[in-house]
């Protein structure tokens, strides 16, 4: 029973943070051991419930129906545990953001938190997936959106600069492109999601169901590489089209100013940020931010 307990509890551990890595710190064991168990747990189940990507692991059907069940329970035991040891937790700030966001501007700026704050310890979790932060072990999130987040607070961060960038080949004298509107006149390249122009575009004023059609690829590159090759118009980030750009190779076929409400927003609950460790870092991070021009995030 305590062997199951574990296997089943390095699968929660796994399904959160996205990374045998990660997983492996929350639990205090080695990665290889994290891996040997959800190995044990699938062997035991008969299926995989894991899909294994280039930027770590993410849950199939059949993990996703087993972290369904899992879920709440885990959240119980956690919740008694904080209980039966509240100092454990008070210092504690679980923070959930996207892999990017993490590598690109968090981790490297967590240190000037750690001299203002060495009594808070901040454990770092990276996923894309949906966090139910009401229940949950995570104290924030910081997700990429609009900031429309019911039932939350959330805190503008920075906006990235976002453009659209298409080969000169690809665009045609009839199909001219003014207005965000107009991007649907031609295929759109999209990442894994299938978000970004759907957003973009919604935040531009247009809604269409066709936003979310076309072929996507799992990471920017290669949505640039598609764009280069005269497939589609692509929505990236200034800074990952800047060679492409410089030799002509892709153009803007739209100048306009980036809505600055699709940003990074920092998320949590009222009752989350009623910790005052969690507040700290929420207002150490909105600080932080805004104190740094949006030039410097790539992610």
């Amino acid at each position: 029973m305590i062997k199951r307990f574990a296997l089943l509890q390095a699968f929660v551990a796994v399904a959160r943070t996205g990374k045998m890595k990660e997983a492996a710190n929350v639990l205090a064991v080695t990665p290889g051991a994290v891996s040997q168990r959800i190995r044990q747990l699938e062997e035991t189940a008969g299926q995989a419930l894991f899909l294994r990507t280039r930027d770590g692991v993410e849950l199939n059907a059949s993990g996703r129906e087993l972290f369904a069940a899992l879920a709440q329970p885990f959240e119980a035991l956690e919740a008694v545990d904080r209980e039966l040891d509240p100092g454990k937790s008070r210092n504690r700030v679980v923070v959930s953001t996207m892999q990017s966001f993490a590598a690109t501007w968090l981790v490297p700026h967590l240190g000037a938190f750690a001299r203002l704050n060495p009594e808070v310890e901040v454990v770092l979790e990276t996923s894309s997936r949906l966090i139910d932060l009401k229940r949950e072990p995570v104290d924030l999130v910081v997700r990429h959106g609009l900031g429309k987040y019911p039932g939350l607070e959330s805190a503008w961060l920075m906006a990235p600069e976002l453009i659209v960038v298409a080969t000169p080949g690809l665009l045609r004298e009839d199909a001219p492109i003014r207005t965000p509107a107009d991007c649907l006149r031609y295929p759109l390249l999209h990442g894994p999601r299938r978000k970004d122009w759907q957003i973009w575009l919604e935040a531009h004023g247009v809604d269409d169901p066709n936003s979310t059609k076309g072929h996507a690829f799992p990471d920017r590159q290669l949505i640039i590489a598609a764009a280069v090759a005269g497939q589609g118009l692509a929505l990236v980030h200034d800074v990952d089209a800047e060679e492409p750009l410089r030799s002509g190779t892709l153009v803007r076929p739209l100048n306009i100013s980036w809505p600055a409400q699709f940003a990074y927003y920092a998320v949590a609950t009222s009752e989350s940020l009623r910790k005052p460790a969690v507040r700290r870092f929420r207002d150490w991070l909105v600080k932080e931010a805004q104190d740094e021009p949006n030039s410097a995030l790539v992610g």
